[in-house]
């Protein structure tokens, strides 16, 4: 098969459907940055989870004097309250689940209100009207059900408060996010494909006679279809190469130029590394497409 011939062939065909050609690559490449992007929200989406699920803790209030509980009809909890709440967090029933166990007095809890809310804020309460927290390290945070089950209606405990439970809300609509980014992914997908495949048919009806000939000449289906599918696969890589490069300047001055400083209880992002494995994916998801789609349009074209 000589290949200078076959390259001039594919050179002289992008020339003759250029229209078409930059129509593939600009669908292309907007569907390949949609499959991209959808790869990297769900990358993120791991990763914040990985990282929250390790810290979440499950939080014990305990009844102040302003609380309004039924398990608080004597105002604050008592010593003795905290006391076997203690006891129980650290005996042997719940040992084998609990990885850690820290407690913040009243004074912990309003200077941490302080620092949060600020002194004007903050001083709509007095420190003994603040709460006593034991704040508890889950081994497993999927069994936190077993300390809310285990505290919920005992006396001087106000609440139990999963912390994870409020972060489902933000990884549910990222998920939902994604989904939407690969639905219209797929749907800008299905329309390079079916796009490649009309370029590859008017291209083969354009050059008809020369096919014609070929075939006159003895030249092989494989010889004839050749140019044809590189012509695609062309096309299809020029727009992966467009779509990768929006990916890595996304993550490049979206993620790491802006992100990283402007939402600071985010520690884990996804960084350049991420974007350089997708790459190629999008690379070859691209050129296989655009092979496949081109081998069937000219195929078929040929038997008629």
């Amino acid at each position: 098969m000589r290949i200078g011939l076959i390259l001039t062939e594919v050179l002289g065909g992008l020339r003759r459907n250029i229209s078409m050609v930059i129509s593939v690559v600009l669908v292309t490449f907007v569907s390949l940055t949609f499959v991209g992007a959808a790869i990297l929200m769900q990358a993120q989406i791991g990763t914040m989870r990985g990282y929250w699920t390790e810290r979440a803790q499950v939080a014990v209030y305990m009844c102040s004097d302003i609380s309004e509980q039924d398990t608080c009809v004597d105002g604050g909890a008592s010593e003795d309250q905290v006391n076997a709440v203690r006891d129980q967090l650290e005996g042997e029933a719940l040992a084998p689940l609990i990885s850690e166990v820290t407690f913040d007095s009243k004074e912990d809890t309003y200077a941490k209100l302080v620092d949060q809310l600020g002194e004007d804020q903050a001083s709509v309460i007095t420190p003994d009207q603040a709460f006593e927290v034991f704040f508890v390290t889950m081994k497993d945070p999927g069994q936190s059900q077993v300390i809310a089950e285990a505290f919920n209606g005992v006396a001087g405990v106000e609440q139990v408060q999963d912390q994870l439970q409020y972060l489902e809300p933000l990884f549910s609509a990222l998920t939902v996010a994604t989904y939407i980014a690969v639905g219209i992914a797929v749907l800008m997908l299905i329309a390079a494909i079916l796009l490649i495949g009309t370029t590859i048919r008017l291209s083969a009806y354009a050059r008809r006679k020369e096919i014609g000939i070929m075939r006159l000449v003895g030249a092989s289906n494989r010889f004839i279809q050749t140019p044809f599918v590189l012509e695609g696969v062309f096309a299809a890589f020029l727009g992966s190469v467009l779509a990768s490069a929006a990916v890595v300047a996304g993550v490049h001055f979206g993620v790491d130029g802006y992100l990283r400083g402007r939402v600071p209880f985010i520690t884990t992002w996804v960084s350049m590394r991420d974007a350089a494995i997708v790459v190629p994916v999008l690379i070859g998801i691209g050129v296989v497409l655009a092979a496949l789609s081109a081998g069937f349009a000219i195929r078929r074209w040929l038997r008629t």
